[in-house]
């Protein structure tokens, strides 16, 4: 059975490698200079590898992408791994506010979800970037600069420049889960490869590296809804 994947080329890259992106898309990431026909090869030698993976149970289950909670008076949302009430107050603010519950003003009706996002991505800016800082110290390495992105299918990713980007849904995990995340991609500045000895940098990292990733697997829908 052939093998379907995308190409992404850059001038940085030293080697070919492959990454299966959480929707099953396999995507080789090599050198401008590699051939069509060295790409070919190395998905070759590495058929088994992308079955296994492609078939993963758990990570890649085939289902809708979640539509997410109206939010309504009563409702949840979370917050670093917990749920707090939304309440729908009578107020003329543009701005959510949040005192153990999130207080939506009525004025934002019509624009809620989009506020909310908002209310998410500002959070993230401010509680996740800082712990890159201490974690790149932790580590004794350097990149480029940190940024929280909007990514459906990734938690995050650090680029061939050394910039390391994360998912701004994050914020919704407890942060045990967050560091994990933070110390993967930073790992990837020591060894670029998902070796034995990446797992071993993550892991003295974040001790409790597989409570994370099983949090992921079980909660990681929970995460993708719209807000």
């Amino acid at each position: 059975m052939d093998i379907v994947y995308a190409v992404k080329r850059s001038f940085k890259r030293q080697k070919i490698t492959i990454t299966i992106e959480r929707d099953r898309r396999v995507v080789v990431h090599a050198p401008n200079h590699a051939s069509d026909e060295a790409i070919a090869r190395t998905v070759e030698a590495k058929r088994h590898w992308i079955y296994e993976k492609t078939r993963d149970r758990q990570k890649y289950k085939t289902r809708p992408h979640p539509p997410g909670k109206e939010l309504v008076s009563g409702e949840s949302a979370l917050y670093l791994g917990r749920s707090y009430r939304i309440d729908i107050v009578d107020n003329e603010s543009e701005c959510i506010w949040f005192d153990q519950r999130f207080l939506i003003p009525a004025s934002l009706a019509h624009h809620k979800k989009n506020a909310m996002r908002e209310w998410y991505i500002v959070r993230a800016n401010e509680r996740i970037l800082p712990r890159v800082v201490k974690q790149a110290h932790a580590l004794g390495v350097s990149y480029g600069q940190a940024k929280i992105v909007d990514n459906r299918y990734r938690w995050g990713s650090c680029t061939v420049a050394g910039n390391i980007n994360l998912n701004w849904r994050l914020i919704k995990a407890p942060i045990f889960v967050v560091d994990y995340i933070i110390a993967h991609e930073l790992a990837h500045l020591l060894e670029p490869n998902h070796t034995p000895k990446f797992w071993n940098i993550v892991k003295i990292q974040v001790p409790n590296m597989d409570k994370a990733r099983d949090w992921l697997r079980e909660h990681g829908q929970i995460l993708e809804e719209e807000v």
